[in-house]
Formats: C-alpha cells, structure tokens, sequence
C-alpha cells in the first residue's frame, strides 16, 4: 500500500490516451492565458463588489479604510500565491486544492479537503441565485413592468449556466470574457468620474490612513473583504485543459491577485472620494446596495446607471457560470480518483467537459433554490427573506470553506518540498506560504467568531454555529471517507491527489 509520504508518481500524458480512453482525462490546448485568466476574473463579480460588498462593509461595519484593506489583503494573497504556484508547476489536477493538500498532508487529509472544496463552492454558486433572482425581478418590475417572483428567474439562470457548463471550456471562456469586460469597463468609468467630480473633501487619501482600521470591526471587515477576492484560486484548476500548466497557471494568478487588489482598491477608494470619507458610512448606511446606482446618477445619468443596472445582473450570471465549472472539475477530478462514483470520472463525448459533474451542479442548485422558494412567505425586501438569506448564508459558507482550504494548502506547500528535501532551495517560498498561511488562519478565526454578524443573525441565533459547522462537518465527512477507503480499498486511497497519473497506477497494475 502507498503511503502517505511517498504519494509520488510519475507523469505519464501518453497514458491517458492509450489506457481506458480520453474520456477520463479533460481536454488539453483549450484554454491559453487570456481565456483563463477571463475564466478566472469572473468569479470575482466586480460589479457585484462594488455594488455590494463594498457598500455592505461600509455600512455595517463602519470601516472607512477599506480600499486599505484591500491592499492588505492583495499582500497577504500573493504571499499565498508564491508557494501555490510553486505547488501548480509539480501538481497538475482538475482537483486544485484536495491535490495539493494531499500530496503534502496526505490523502487522508486530501480526502477531507476534497469535499470541503465540493461544498464551499457550491455554497458560493448557489448563493449568487438568490440575490440574481431578487435584482432580475426587480429589473424587470422597473422596466418592462412585469412582477416576476425571484425564483423564476433563479431557475432559468440555473438551467442556462447548466447548459453552459456541458459546452467546450473554450465557448464558455468567451462568454465569461464579454460579460467581464464590460462590466470592469463601467467601473473604471465610474471610478474616473468620481475622481473628476470629488465630494466635499476633494481628492482625499484618507481612507489609505492606518488609523482608519481601529476599531472591533476590523476582522469582520477582513471577511467582507477577502470573499472579494474568490476565485483567483481557481486557475489551477484548469491546468489539465492549458497547454503549458507550469507556465500559464502561475501567470494568471499572479495576474488576477494582483489585477483585483488594485482594482478593488482604487475603486473603494473611489467610493470615499464621490461622497468624501467623512460620508461614505452614513451614505452607504442610508444607500445600502444602491450607492453606486445613486453615485453614477448624478455623475454620469440615468442612462449610464440602467446600463449599469443590466451589466449587474450579467455579471452576476459570469460569476455563477464559473463557479459552475469549478464545481463540475472538483467533481470530475473524484470521480477519477474514487472519492465519489466513477461516473463523475468521464468527460462527455462531444465537448470534453465534465458533463456528469456539471449536472450533479445544476441538480443542487436547483434544488435548494426550489427549497428557498417553498419556504418564501415574507417580501423580498425584508432582510430577512429567504431570497436574501439564501445569498449571504451561502456565501459566507462558501467563503469560509475557501480561506480554510487556503490555509490547509499553505500548509501542505511547505511539508511538501520539505519531503521531498527542497527546504534550502525553496526556502523563501516556504516563508511566503507559512506568512500567508498564518494570516489566513486568523482571518477564518475572525469568520467564525463573526459569523452572526456576516448574515444578519443576532448573537443567540443558531445560525452562528451551525452555518459555519456544514464547512467543519464537510471536513470531518471527507477525512472519515479517507479513513474507509485506507482500510477497505487501499488502492482508491493511493489515487488520491494524483489526477492523471493515477492512469499510471491502472496502467501498471494491468501487467
């Protein structure tokens, strides 16, 4: 039996042609830096940031040194991004984070990150159906004089994304990339004429003052904040689908950690200079969502603000599409290596897409969106409707589940080359990765202890535990389904992690 600490093997593409077919393996040469790196962004919502967590974190926390903290952050994620990029030039795998965890904690280890990473960003797709629902009905009721309920809309959104998701990585990179740029474009528009026309204050750059951060709010604020900022982790797991993984997959992280830190920055910062730092928390408390809408009005029109509107909700539908296709390759990835049924392991004929996980993903969230639906008997304003709980329970699930898994891979960064005696050679990616790992164990310490204040909860609720606790229960289902598989199928448990050398294994044991 393969043990733990000597989960190594070599990579053999031919392989995966010659054994068993291409159906278990996902389609190289699809995607090159651009159409990742679009894949990639677009989970990042930028429009839905800036119109919604941004002015969330203004007003509920009362921090006015948020675009400082978004470049706190930027530092600390590419600290992170060092030692996991590092890690993507060794680990090729659909399965990203479970992977990488497992070759350095192992597969035991792996086991467990695998279905947090199933959970957490399913969690995060789903949620986004609740608040696209509620500003879909809300379009639709300004402009075309429709009343809709949010759930018709949801479900439609998840057929179409369902869709999507059975189609060449390729066509839904250009989808992704359409939406996302013309939703950046009108930030950036925004962004310049706040600048043009400042309020009261002028140009100011108090926001960027350390002092601003004093205050309890802080570490919640650091949890708004990083959710920000998911997605780009995504990258490697789409390595199988580049031509060069080693080279373009550390790019685009790099590209997008560093691309999101300064745009988020600057536009936060944008924010306070519109209604000068000494308004924007009473602004954005009396605004709540509908900040930028209100800002972009008086500065740049109606016009402007309705096309804003529209490119919320697409960006909103860029964002579901590419959690979507995590969630089918995080699927794809078990199912090729025995932590869910093997069917989950092939790739439709036509595309090369992880069809069965891309319906798994679709099947999910149409089921909770219809769970949220039947149990809907309150005005969609009311903040505690179910259309709304299902966004920011879910999300703040998902986010939560990411930052753990970040850690755990800053983690497993380090015993890894350690293993594998590199400790001298990449002794300062390792410092990066224990940095980052440190920090990011404080900011999930942060998620946990807050957790009533990041969904509206009061600090009796329910909520406060038990929402957090589907990510620690995830965690300790998947490490028990490790312990099972080491004992009863020792051979599944070697697979573990290994992505497409586990080919090798079958090979091998076929002589």
């Amino acid at each position: 039996m393969t043990t733990d600490s000597s989960r190594t093997s070599p990579s053999a593409p031919g392989g995966i042609s010659t054994f068993k077919g291409q159906e278990r393996a996902l389609r190289a040469d699809r995607l090159g830096t651009g159409g990742l790196l679009l894949s990639v962004l677009a989970a990042t919502a930028p429009l839905m940031v800036v119109a919604g967590v941004m002015p969330t974190t203004f007003a509920v926390m009362g921090i006015v040194g948020q675009p400082l903290l978004f470049v706190l952050l930027g530092v600390v994620l590419i600290l992170f991004s060092v030692g996991y990029a590092e890690m993507s030039r060794h680990v090729h795998n659909a399965g990203a984070f479970y992977a990488y965890i497992s070759r350095g904690l192992g597969a035991t280890a792996g086991a467990g990150a695998a279905l947090v990473a199933l959970v957490a960003y399913n969690a995060l797709q789903v949620g986004i159906y609740g608040i696209f629902g509620f500003e879909v009905s809300g379009l639709l009721a300004t402009y075309a004089d429709v009343q809709i309920t949010w759930w018709i809309p949801a479900l439609v959104a998840a057929l179409a994304v369902g869709l999507l998701g059975w189609l060449k990585i390729d066509v839904n990179a250009r989808v992704l990339g359409v939406l996302l740029v013309i939703e950046v474009l009108l930030v950036v528009i925004f962004d310049v004429a706040a600048l043009a026309d400042p309020g009261k204050e002028g140009l100011s750059l108090h926001a960027f003052n350390p002092d601003t951060l004093s205050g309890a709010g802080v570490g919640t604020a650091l949890c708004f904040c990083i959710a920000a900022f998911l997605g780009f982790e995504q990258a490697p797991v789409y390595a199988e689908e580049t031509s060069r993984p080693h080279v373009l997959v550390p790019r685009v992280m790099f590209l997008a950690v560093g691309g999101v830190a300064v745009f988020f920055a600057l536009s936060s910062w944008a924010l306070t200079v519109a209604t000068g730092p000494g308004a924007i928390v009473g602004t954005a408390r009396k605004q709540s969502a509908g900040l930028l809408f209100f800002l972009t009005d008086s500065r740049l029109g109606g016009t402007f603000t309705d096309v804003l509107h529209v490119l919320f909700v697409t960006g909103m539908f860029a964002a579901l599409l590419s959690f979507h296709n995590v969630v089918a390759r995080y699927a794809f990835a078990m199912g090729r290596e025995g932590l869910l049924p093997a069917a989950f392991g092939r790739t439709s004929g036509s595309s090369g897409a992880p069809g069965t996980g891309s319906l798994l993903q679709t099947v999910v969230a149409v089921l909770v969106v219809a769970a949220f639906a039947v149990v809907d008997d309150k005005p969609a304003g009311d903040p505690t409707a179910p259309v709304l709980q299902l966004f920011t329970w879910f999300g703040n699930v998902g986010a939560l589940g990411v930052i753990v898994l970040m850690a755990a891979a800053s983690l497993s960064v380090v015993v890894f080359f350690v293993r594998r005696g590199a400790a001298g050679a990449q002794a300062w990616r390792l410092v990066t990765s224990a940095l980052a790992g440190s920090a990011l164990l404080v900011i999930a310490g942060y998620t946990v202890k807050d957790f009533e204040v990041l969904v509206g909860a009061g600090p009796d609720s329910s909520l406060s535990w038990v929402l957090p606790g589907i990510i620690g229960l995830a965690a300790l289902a998947g490490v028990v389904l490790g312990l099972v598989l080491r004992t009863r199928a020792p051979e599944k448990h070697a697979r573990i992690g290994l992505g497409n050398e586990a080919f090798q294994l079958d090979k091998a044991a076929s002589v």
